[in-house]
């Protein structure tokens, strides 16, 4: 497999299934080797590969590789949410999320999905960190947050704020999902990020869904990464997990020096893409062995 080859044309593959990974970049992605190991476990025929599309020719791109035979797109930045306005279709979970990082066709229309929060939720659980009843900050007010929130509902926190730069868009993400808060007794609400060291309350579950892990930055200063620390329940280890994932971020190593568990989202990226895999294979959920992958994925290279 060509990891460089970022030009996927279906028509190159004929006795196989073929899927794929379009972005802007798309070249570091990981996952073909991902779903390379799944079609292994399944014993399934199929070609994975990465689809370059220049901004402003997303719906090009997608439209000439279902016509050349493609079967199916995972999507990842920028073109989620470009990916949820060219469907006609949309699961319950796309809907709640705004954007899209699985499509494909049914019928000659678009279908879509996200599997980015059930992913992140699954990575967590299996850290082992349980969920149920905890207070969870999220970091971002972007698709990254907007697209996890309802799958985190859905497993009953006790509380769950929202905290950005710009107080209106974290608002804007409780406004809209405050009826399901209600409906699971989840305490739903916002802050802006500079009135962190106002915080009287600890949190368990911290993650940052900004992108500062790939600028080299954190949203954090040390001192709020300090103060989250100093409100937490004496004895009380908290977990902080940055979706950023193939090194230490700048997020993950100020969380560390405070005494929190850390953790990346390459554990997230392998659990979306188990889901992606069993959605376009009609496989039963559940069905991959993430764990073996995902082992594979942080083996050092020697």
């Amino acid at each position: 497999m060509n990891t460089h080859d970022t030009q996927l044309d279906p028509r190159m593959h004929p006795q196989q299934a073929v899927y794929g990974v379009i972005g802007n970049p798309v070249a570091h992605s990981l996952s073909p080797l991902i779903h390379e190991q799944f079609a292994l476990q399944a014993q399934q025929s199929v070609h994975y590969g990465k689809l370059y599309a220049d901004l402003g020719q997303f719906v090009k791109t997608v439209d000439t590789f279902f016509n050349r035979g493609g079967q199916g797109l995972n999507v990842t930045v920028p073109f989620k949410l470009e990916a949820f306005q060219i469907c006609q279709k949309l699961t319950e979970r796309a809907k709640a999320a705004g954007v899209v990082n699985i499509l494909w066709q049914e019928n000659g229309q678009y279908v879509g999905d996200n599997s980015d929060g059930v992913g992140l939720v699954r990575d967590i659980e299996k850290h082992p960190f349980q969920i149920t009843g905890k207070r969870v900050l999220m970091i971002g007010a972007g698709g990254a947050v907007q697209g996890v929130i309802l799958p985190f509902m859905e497993k009953k926190p006790n509380q769950i704020m929202i905290t950005n730069r710009t107080l209106a868009k974290a608002q804007a993400i409780v406004d809209r999902f405050l009826p399901q808060a209600q409906a699971f007794g989840i305490q739903l609400s916002a802050i802006a990020l500079d009135q962190i060291m106002h915080l009287q309350e600890g949190y368990s579950i911290i993650i940052n869904g900004t992108s500062s892990g790939l600028q080299g930055s954190s949203p954090l200063v040390f001192s709020q990464a300090q103060h989250l620390q100093h409100v937490m329940q004496r004895g009380e280890i908290g977990l902080t997990y940055d979706m950023v994932y193939g090194k230490e971020t700048d997020f993950m190593q100020q969380m560390s020096a405070c005494g929190f568990q850390v953790k990346d989202g390459l554990g997230m990226l392998v659990e979306q893409a188990a889901e992606a895999f069993e959605v376009w294979r009609k496989l039963p959920r559940g069905s991959l062995d993430t764990g073996t992958v995902l082992q594979m994925l942080r083996k050092p290279v020697v």
